[in-house]
């Protein structure tokens, strides 16, 4: 062999060793995010909206005091309504959340798979159906032919059913006209719509704000339970983590129940509403988690068929399908 030849042999060599090299360090950087995302998966995802207990827990902090004796972190996510929220947790960016009673039918219906946790007690006042304070309707039976703006799936479509169910009005004869509540604000104080139907703290702020006037809340209609939800999948793995967070919750139901003060203090400071608006919708919670019982989701049955037998929703559904075998969720 010439030298010639050797040195473009030695000169491969190296360049294989350098390219087999790199390789291994793309290699490496391509594995980094994946030992990331591993290590980032002992973390509670946690989706809440602007109301109820886990916006005071968050706003409590003891929930992430608990959770780091497990090497568990706490991510925070704030959506707008439950419906959404549980699109969060179906497609899987959150791992817990609460909602009222329409979203998890929405989302049985829809193929979710997400599992009832746990509830707290009736809460009827923390929604209502309102219209604007100069409005001329009076009566619920005023509502035919009105436009209704509302959430669609949310806990208050159930109750703008059972309202005109109440009125002798059929809900083909009214016209909903559906909006995330931001918007819905928007198309009432422009005149937009007749009446809408809210829940707390919007409720209270358009009480408080516009001087929305109430036609009729949830009481003697509905029972308005707020519901918390978790993936099946991490039901299943975190029978344990789930406990805990029921138990911070019951805590800290115990404790808002008895401070009133400090609840408006601390969800003023989550909300970024006026403390006279939280106090108002703080008012009217129902404090007391439980595990949910074969009563409750009868209820929750209720509300399926209702919607079910208007089309709202694709298919009919049994609710109980979303439940855990009572051994995953028994608490100590």
């Amino acid at each position: 062999m010439t030298d010639h030849q050797e040195k473009r042999l030695s000169r491969r060599a190296t360049v294989g060793l350098l390219f087999a090299t790199f390789a291994g360090l793309g290699v490496m950087a391509a594995g980094m995010p994946t030992m990331v995302h591993a290590q980032a998966q002992a973390e509670l995802r946690i989706g809440y909206q602007k109301y109820g207990t886990l916006t005071l827990l968050k706003g409590r902090g003891t929930l992430e005091k608990r959770l780091a004796e497990q090497g568990v972190g706490v991510k925070w996510t704030e959506f707008p309504a439950g419906p959404v929220l549980l699109e969060g947790l179906n497609v899987g960016s959150i791992d817990f959340g609460t909602v009222g009673e329409a979203p998890p039918i929405f989302a049985q219906a829809a193929g979710a798979n997400l599992v009832y946790v746990g509830n707290e007690p009736p809460s009827p006042a923390s929604e209502a159906i309102v219209v604007p304070k100069g409005s001329s309707l009076r009566t619920l039976a005023d509502l035919k032919g009105k436009k209704i703006a509302l959430n669609k799936g949310s806990n208050v479509h159930y109750l703008l059913l059972k309202a005109l169910e109440k009125a002798g009005v059929a809900y083909a004869d009214i016209q909903p006209v559906f909006l995330p509540p931001a918007d819905a604000r928007a198309a009432f104080e422009r005149g937009s719509v007749d009446a809408w139907a809210i829940w707390d703290p919007f409720l209270a702020a358009a009480e408080k704000q516009i001087g929305a006037r109430v036609l009729a809340d949830g009481k003697g209609l509905v029972a308005n339970y707020q519901f918390y939800l978790a993936s099946r999948t991490y039901a299943e793995k975190n029978p344990e983590i789930l406990r805990i967070v029921q138990d911070e919750v019951a805590k800290v139901d115990d404790w808002g129940r008895n401070h009133p003060d400090e609840v408006a203090t601390i969800l003023s400071a989550q909300t970024g509403l006026s403390r006279d608006v939280v106090a108002l919708a703080a008012s009217r919670y129902a404090y007391g988690v439980k595990p949910v019982s074969t009563d409750v989701i009868a209820a929750q049955q209720k509300v399926a068929d209702a919607f079910s037998s208007l089309k709202l929703i694709p298919k009919p559904i049994v609710v109980k399908d979303a439940l855990l075998p009572v051994k995953q969720v028994a608490t100590k």
